[in-house]
């Protein structure tokens, strides 16, 4: 029976993906964390209660499940994100009436403790971009434009690599781009990136299928998400030793500069595709801190 159990929540599980993938236009990676959260919520489940029916589920089910997931010591901006999943998609349930009432009214989010987003202070970006040294092959034009892409739009990785020929405007110096939940908005561009785009555009590799991306590898095809990651990496190792170097890491980088620079909050909100100011406020911090070091610098009572 517990088995059986199983077999049905994966089914809803299989619709509720399907409802992420097809209405929500979820990421894949955004899916596959769901997926996961859910399917190890229910082999805890099965494994600690046997067979309990969706409308059986209550708020002590869960509390056990993220009491034992605090004892293994998960994060916990891990266990939020579970708590995220798991609201999702008892939503869902009740929106088919699948099931009454949700288990979740009573669950509360642990507390995550706020830490300054890590940026590349911009002495190492000045020297990412004007010493480091690009091959002159496809690859490094490629390279060259991954990071460019990065630092000058804040995009995300998911962004960056579905980014399309097409979304280059370049009467209007500007791209468009396709965030979270299929939501689009505008970025403006340099003169300098926009020669870069057109500069790779015209040198592409040729395919007989014709590929909307606009990075593409050797072959001309495009790029996945692994690539553009080792990549970010491998270039940041050479001007910056912070611990973390991902292209989230450039997109903090982007923000950080804009508010150490003056630019408002609300603007560099739309900038990012930030759905709040809550998320974007955790750039002020940066520039509270810098701030306080030019006071304690310049101040002659500091």
């Amino acid at each position: 029976m517990a088995v059986f159990m199983l077999l049905t929540h994966q089914s809803h599980i299989r619709s509720f993906l399907d409802y992420l993938r097809f209405e929500k236009r979820y990421s894949q990676h955004t899916l596959t964390s769901y997926q996961t959260d859910l399917e190890q919520f229910f082999i805890f489940l099965r494994d600690q209660f046997g067979e309990v029916h969706l409308n059986e589920i209550s708020a002590s089910f869960i509390r056990t499940w993220l009491a034992s997931l605090k004892a293994a010591e998960v994060t916990a901006k891990s266990i939020n994100r579970k708590i995220s999943s798991l609201k999702s998609f008892f939503r869902f349930l009740m929106k088919q009436e699948i099931i009454v009432q949700t288990p979740m009214t009573t669950i509360i989010s642990p507390k995550v403790s706020k830490r300054l987003p890590v940026f590349v202070e911009k002495k190492n970006t000045d020297t990412l971009f004007n010493h480091v040294e690009f091959t002159d092959d496809w690859k490094g034009k490629t390279e060259n434009l991954i990071l460019s892409l990065f630092y000058h739009t804040g995009m995300r990785l998911s962004e960056l690599i579905t980014l399309k020929e097409k979304h280059i405007d370049a009467h209007y110096q500007q791209l468009k781009v396709l965030g979270k939940g299929n939501k689009e908005r505008i970025i403006p561009i340099s003169k300098e990136l926009l020669h870069l785009i057109k500069n790779y555009i015209d040198n592409k590799p040729v395919r007989h299928d014709k590929v909307e991306a606009l990075l593409v590898n050797e072959k001309g095809k495009p790029l996945y998400a692994k690539y553009v990651y080792n990549t970010v990496k491998k270039y940041l190792t050479y001007v910056t030793t912070i611990e973390k170097k991902s292209p989230h890491v450039l997109r903090h980088t982007f923000a950080t500069h804009l508010m150490n620079n003056g630019a408002e909050l609300n603007a560099v909100k739309e900038l990012l595709g930030h759905s709040s100011l809550a998320a974007t406020q955790i750039y002020t911090h940066n520039t509270i801190e810098k701030l306080k070091d030019i006071h304690k610098k310049a101040h002659p009572k500091a």
